[in-house]
């Protein structure tokens, strides 16, 4: 089965001194961005894997880039540097924050509003949900869990938003044993939700062994393009 690595990114700085962690410079970004053009590699939305029915059907190097939390650094910085390098990505919207800062962080980091999030052209970002709240679904009970689905969905509604169906796990933690992994699963099925982002730094292969249980690779803001590199081919957990 083929390969899919996914990338995970949050915030993007000018300033190449505030490069580590959950934020990246937008010199390394491009730099990495440049390596996917140059290396051959196509970046899917999620949505194209529905058109993707057997390997056969699958690019020999295929990528998805993802952000959480919708910064407005992110449509500063992130992209215009998916545009120019001719890549798309998928945004992960925590609905509650939109038009206001990282409050769930006691941060004061701006988030993206309504009219930028649909400003953003749909052939370069795929939009999808971070949850509402922001919280850990771990920590939830089944019935906070199904609320919070629900008020994604009003807000969707309310401000006709075109997200897909989906949904970036805050934190990455979700559920993990027995009855209360089974319960959100099926909740995810009865909401429709179609993918859930894990973290798990492994490589994914395609078709997922889970839908709800798909990995992504945590870019640092450290990392170096061999570092980057060695991700991209063989997840974290090689080094």
């Amino acid at each position: 089965m083929p390969k899919l690595p996914i990338l995970m990114y949050h915030s993007v700085s000018a300033n190449a001194n505030d490069s580590k962690g959950l934020t990246i410079s937008t010199s390394n970004l491009e730099t990495q961005f440049k390596f996917l053009k140059d290396n051959g590699y196509t970046s899917l939305h999620f949505n194209d894997l529905q058109n993707l029915k057997t390997p056969q059907d699958f690019p020999e190097k295929a990528v998805i880039i993802t952000f959480d939390d919708v910064y407005v650094n992110q449509l500063e910085y992130a992209y215009p540097l998916l545009q120019q390098y001719g890549l798309k990505a998928c945004f992960y919207i925590p609905l509650q924050y939109v038009g206001g800062v990282n409050e769930w962080d006691q941060g004061q980091e701006p988030i993206m509003s309504v009219a930028q999030l649909k400003s953003l052209d749909s052939k370069t970002i795929e939009l999808g949900l971070h949850s509402f709240e922001h919280k850990r679904f771990d920590k939830m009970t089944k019935q906070e869990i199904a609320l919070d689905f629900e008020k994604c969905i009003a807000f969707q509604d309310k401000y006709q938003l075109d997200l897909s169906n989906v949904l970036a796990y805050p934190y990455g933690k979700f559920p993990k044993k027995g009855k209360e992994k089974q319960q959100f699963f099926e909740l995810l099925n009865g909401f429709k939700v179609a993918y859930g982002l894990r973290i798990g730094n492994r490589l994914n292969t395609f078709p997922f062994k889970n839908n709800y249980e798909v990995q992504r690779l945590d870019i640092k803001g450290e990392d170096t393009l061999k570092n980057f590199e060695r991700k991209l081919k063989k997840g974290r957990g090689w080094f």
